[in-house]
């Protein structure tokens, strides 16, 4: 007779699984053994081949469920009803906030692609091939010059340059919010930097300008 699970087994595993992504996000995806993943997470090396049968295996999961999670608030934040710039703006914005409590998983996501089997990597690429059509399809719709020509992919991985990197900088305490800095990358990416005049930067600061 086949095992039945406990009723808390998926909120378990999904408490194993954001633990073991600050693990890896910490000691790098080549580097960390399941049983410091165990150790980190709080658990029996047991208990974490209970959930995934190996590193691999765990390391996918993570990556996986982590843009699906994007996926999901994409299509809930992108309204075809509304213009196209304040489309990429929401799309801008949702992924700046599902990256807020995501620092660990996107750097797991980074890191994964050398780890995995070409199985699993098609299937991550099939999933980041979505999410980055769906920035593309707005883009193409902001600017129609982008439509036929050859740019659309560059100005897209460019817009895409500036979000997966805001782990690196973006500080809560720091001189900008993420809704501000989704407003910023939005005008950036659609205008350029020499749209953006004193009175804007200033204002956008919260401070007079000179």
């Amino acid at each position: 007779m086949a095992r039945t699970r406990a009723n808390d087994y998926d909120d378990k595993r999904g408490a194993i699984l954001r633990a073991s992504a600050r693990v890896l996000g910490e000691h790098g995806v080549d580097r960390a053994s399941m049983a410091q993943i165990a150790v980190g997470c709080g658990v029996s090396k047991a208990l974490l081949y209970h959930y995934w049968q190996s590193k691999e295996e765990l390391v996918f999961d993570i990556v996986r469920s982590h843009l699906e999670e994007l996926d999901a608030a994409l299509f809930e934040a992108d309204d075809p009803q509304e213009p196209a710039r304040a489309r990429l703006r929401a799309l801008v914005g949702a992924m700046l906030d599902v990256y807020r409590d995501s620092d660990d998983e996107h750097r797991v996501q980074l890191g994964a692609m050398r780890l995995l089997p070409p199985d699993r990597q098609q299937a991550i690429l099939a999933l980041e091939r979505d999410i980055v059509r769906r920035f593309s399809g707005v883009l193409r719709l902001a600017n129609p010059a982008l439509a036929d020509g050859p740019l659309l992919a560059p100005v897209t991985m460019s817009l895409f340059g500036m979000l997966n990197w805001v782990y690196l900088w973006f500080r809560p305490d720091g001189p900008i919010t993420r809704e501000q800095y989704a407003d910023l990358a939005t005008r950036l990416i659609l205008d350029g930097a020499s749209s953006i005049g004193a009175d804007e930067m200033a204002a956008l600061m919260g401070r007079e300008a000179p």
